[in-house]
């Protein structure tokens, strides 16, 4: 390894400087409490907060990007402000809150996460980031004394759910707070401080790809554990030494490659394949000592498939190896728990009899409140014998104290291997020495989909313990069909750009609207990162159709006739030619072209007729696939078959019959999603009628192609035209030619222009034009648009169907119930199922709630033919899978009970359980609703915050 470089003179002259600087500032005290050197963008970041600068850090996980977040609550102590600490997750949050408590003191440490309240006037509170967004919009008085802002996990305004919440803090927090934005590497980073800088003042911008622990990449060959590359660096290594920009090409290991090809000849046929290199050594041990277990090339026959390991054969491999603690990402919570009991049906033992001691006393002081009728239903006894065994599962399924029991356990070296779901690649503080991947494949709630480079970097960032392992680990386990080359791919790409998800919600304009009116609201709205990202694209687009109009003055210049319009004659020679192609030996070409034309015009929710072919009859487009070269749009037969259409398939094009409306959540598997559409195509074909058949349609038989009259017009056109005697036409003619090529690019470019101009504000024209027409809206003596008295409800309600529950108070939905029936209604605008259910609408526990839930359905259908037409994203449709299972836990009955005859994990019920919680003091606190509904909402409260959810539930 090369010998690292000296500074010069003069960097040791400014560290020398820095340094005397910090140390005559606040960040020397802070340097001070801490045990170790903080790196150079550390550094870098935390002085740009005392020169009073905002400060984006964008760093790989395990890089210490926090410390600068701890700084700022830091300065906010030492300089009697408030610092809030934002995280994306009640898990980060609560295990931030922990860390700063020890730190500077319970007293001076708060903790907000909707359902917990915990010294919310402390100086220092931790909270998820919808909590300080519900801050800002109410004014709340907490928000007085505020410095900074630390916004971890910033990346996450990327997610289309809830990514929207972060820029709407950004926008809104005052001019005075100082925002410390702390992010996973992106590729466009500068582009967001750019961002930052518009709407927050100075920001410094500070970018790290190093990481602490270098992280080298294997496949799990059954219980070989094989390297990725053939190389004598890991990938973070190599990386570090490239220029800006420079992207590093790594061999694959030509024994993977091998593999791969005798399993698959076709598919690999003509890779190269040699021996691959050899390091000398590598240890999974903490010192970096030994021999490589795990560098060897692989000893076996290339012939048949290889079987993917099992999981405990993946332990027992990992541990022979010194390679454990690990985390093992599995996409399922099922898969995760199945995984703990057949590590432990297999009898493995990842702990001494002393730590076994250790973790039985400490569970049993963590769950001493848990009531001992639910430890059954809890899965209690299974999960304390995984912990004695060194073995966990984490999940959302959980009871979050269970997971936090997991983590604590964990981060002490007591549990040696972790099953989890991708959330715990979420911020949480529980690094490992290695990594494994089941599958590079996840279901992302529609459909399996291939996890990207960026969540392949997430996940695996989990690896390497800063200041306990010299390397970390990511293993991919290897099973029929693995691509060695698409692994690599994954594991060495360095391009992840951060793209906004910003849309204006019902919530959000509403209460933009009270505060600043419609017109000030749109400039606001002009301000989000994801209108910021469009003008960019449209500055760039921009001057290519200034380039291009230029050009076109040009060629317009060229093509001038003296004898006529020549733009005119040109039109004339263009439309005879494509008459003319039609009707010769190219026939076939043009009539493939209308087909593929056909099938792009055709948009999701068209039923169509396919003409006589391979699969001749109705259907209905469930997916467009406009943009493709051949496109293949997927359709749903009357015959109940879901397929793809290609052109191969056509007698000639299908013609549009008329249009269906597909929901938001319509799942093309689930049957009932299936037979619920077709029975809407059915309807809308009877109300049809024939006189709509072929509307929009291609009919080759009646095509211009084919006309021979047109042909002879356009010829005898041509022929009168003064410009066809001209001695220079085809010069002319060469000149229009480019002309019109280039007028058809440049439309295009103006098009796109056009859609991405001020495409939020527009957003939100239609957003308030949908309030106006429900009454949420209305104008004020000046003419200004106000919320109305429904409008002042609205603001209070915060959730994916705010609107919806606005409306249903205005109905009366949520009146006429005692405390239990409450509870159990609120789930239908909350709960939302991860799979659909195949059957009838349940009957409800009692009159009052059927006829609210009545209610609700029906407002929301009305609402969903609104929002289309406004061209809106649909809310979602109330579901009633909890109703009972709330009803029961609100009448006291045990948690077993309420669950009886349902799919809902203990964890899941619990969280859901929260969340209605929430959404209940949400209610209880809106305006102009009759006095004895706010006493209902908590005694509805009361009635659910009992045994496993009171003990989930800290309350201030």
């Amino acid at each position: 390894m090369p010998m690292p470089e000296l500074p010069t003179p003069a960097e040791r002259y400014l560290a020398a400087r820095d340094n005397v600087a910090d140390a005559a500032s606040d960040f020397g005290a802070f340097k001070e409490t801490l045990d170790f050197d903080l790196d150079d963008f550390q550094l870098t970041a935390c002085r740009a907060l005392v020169a009073g600068r905002g400060v984006l850090v964008a760093a790989p996980t395990g890089a210490g990007k926090t410390i600068v977040g701890e700084f700022a609550v830091y300065l906010a102590l030492s300089r009697g402000h408030k610092a809030f600490y934002t995280t994306p997750i009640k898990a980060l949050s609560n295990q931030k809150y922990q860390e700063l408590a020890r730190k500077y003191g319970a007293e001076n440490v708060g903790l907000l996460t909707g359902d917990t309240s915990i010294n919310s006037e402390a100086p220092v509170v931790v909270m998820t980031t919808e909590v300080l967004r519900n801050m800002l919009y109410a004014d709340s008085q907490t928000l007085s004394g505020l410095a900074y802002v630390v916004m971890d996990e910033v990346h996450y305004l990327a997610d289309r759910f809830r990514g929207a919440v972060w820029e709407e803090v950004i926008i809104h927090l005052p001019s005075e707070v100082s925002v410390v934005s702390l992010s996973a590497t992106v590729s466009n980073a500068e582009e967001f401080g750019a961002w930052l800088g518009t709407v927050r003042g100075d920001t410094a911008v500070v970018v790290s790809e190093h990481r602490p622990v270098p992280l080298w990449q294997h496949v799990m060959v059954q219980r070989e554990i094989v390297d990725l590359f053939a190389t004598q660096q890991s990938f973070d290594e190599i990386a570090a030494d490239l220029a800006p920009g420079q992207d590093p090409r790594f061999k694959v290991n030509p024994e993977l490659l091998k593999l791969a090809r005798s399993e698959n000849p076709q598919a690999h046929r003509g890779r190269p394949g040699s021996r691959p290199g050899r390091r000398d050594h590598r240890s999974g041990s903490g010192n970096g000592a030994g021999a490589s277990k795990y560098s060897s090339p692989l000893n076996r026959s290339a012939a048949g498939m290889v079987q993917k390991a099992s999981r405990p054969q993946v332990i027992r491999a990992l541990e022979s190896a010194n390679l454990l603690p690990a985390i093992t990402f599995i996409f399922s919570r099922a898969a995760c728990d199945a995984a703990v009991q057949q590590c432990a049906a297999a009898g493995l033992w990842l702990t001494t009899a002393q730590e076994q001691a250790e973790i039985a006393r400490r569970v049993d002081a963590a769950c001493a409140d848990l009531p001992d009728s639910d430890k059954d239903i809890l899965g209690y006894w299974g999960w304390r014998d995984g912990l004695q065994r060194g073995l966990a599962a984490h999940h959302a399924g959980m009871l979050p104290s269970f997971k936090e029991v997991v983590e604590e356990l964990f981060a002490d070296g007591l549990v040696q291997a972790v099953f989890a779901t991708e959330t715990l690649a979420l911020g949480i503080n529980m690094p490992a020495r290695t990594v494994v991947l089941e599958k590079l494949e996840k279901f992302n709630g529609e459909a399996h989909v291939d996890i990207t480079a960026g969540e392949y970097t997430q996940l695996t960032g989990r690896a390497g313990r800063r200041g306990i392992d010299v390397e970390g680990h990511a293993v991919v386990l290897w099973q029929p069909g693995t691509d060695p080359a698409a692994v690599a791919g994954l594991a060495s790409r360095r391009t992840y750009p951060l793209n906004s998800s910003f849309r204006p919600t019902y919530n959000m304009s509403i209460n933009l609207m009270a505060q600043f009116g419609r017109h000030r609201t749109r400039d606001i709205l002009e301000s989000s990162f994801a209108q910021f990202q469009a003008d960019r694209s449209v500055v760039d687009l921009a001057k290519q159709v200034r380039s291009r109009e230029e050009s076109l003055v040009g060629y317009e210049k060229a093509m001038a006739c003296h004898r006529g319009d020549f733009s005119e004659y040109a039109r004339l020679r263009r439309e005879l030619s494509d008459h003319e192609s039609g009707a010769s030996k190219s026939k076939a070409k043009q009539r493939r072209t209308a087909l593929t034309q056909s099938l792009s015009a055709l948009s999701p929710g068209d039923v169509i007729m396919v003409p006589a072919g391979r699969t001749p009859g109705y259907a209905v487009v469930l997916e467009a696939d406009p943009s493709a070269r051949e496109p293949r749009p997927l359709i749903l037969t009357l015959e109940k078959e879901v397929r793809r259409l290609s052109i191969n398939d056509l007698a000639g094009p299908p013609s549009q019959q008329t249009h269906v409306r597909l929901g938001k959540n319509f799942n093309a598997k689930v049957p009932k999603d299936r037979r619920n559409l077709l029975e809407a195509v059915s309807d809308a074909l009877a109300q049809a009628g024939s006189k709509r058949a072929g509307r929009g349609a291609f009919d080759i038989a009646d095509s211009p192609y084919s006309d021979t009259e047109a042909v002879q017009a356009l010829r005898r056109a041509l022929h009168a035209h003064p410009c066809h005697d001209c001695s220079d036409r085809e010069e002319h003619a060469r000149w229009a030619e480019r002309w019109w090529k280039l007028r058809r690019e440049t439309d295009v470019l103006a098009r796109a222009i056009a859609q991405r101009t001020n495409t939020i504000a527009k957003t939100f024209d239609r957003v308030t034009d949908l309030l106006s027409a429900y009454g949420f809206v209305e104008l004020d003596d000046a003419g200004n648009a106000r919320p109305s008295a429904d409008g002042q409800r609205l603001r209070r309600v915060y959730g994916e169907k705010d609107l919806l529950i606005a409306m249903a108070l205005r109905e009366g939905a949520f009146e006429d119930l005692d405390a239990a029936e409450l509870a159990a209604f609120t789930t239908a605008v909350v709960y939302q199922a991860k799979r659909e259910h195949d059957g009838a609408r349940p009957r409800m526990p009692s009159v009052s709630l059927e006829t609210s839930v009545e209610t609700v359905v029906r407002l929301w259908a009305a609402l969903a033919d609104t929002e289309e037409a406004h061209r809106l994203p649909l809310t979602s449709e109330p579901e009633l899978g909890l109703v009972w299972p709330m009803f029961k836990w609100a009448t006291g009955r045990s948690l077993q009970d309420s669950l009886h005859g349902t799919e809902l994990a203990a964890g899941d019920f619990v969280r859901w359980t929260k969340q209605v919680i929430d959404l209940l003091g949400q209610l209880s606190t809106v305006p102009g609703m009759p006095a004895h509904f706010s006493r209902l909402c908590k005694s509805a409260i009361d009635l659910l915050r009992r045994g496993v959810v009171a003990y989930t539930t800290v309350v201030d």
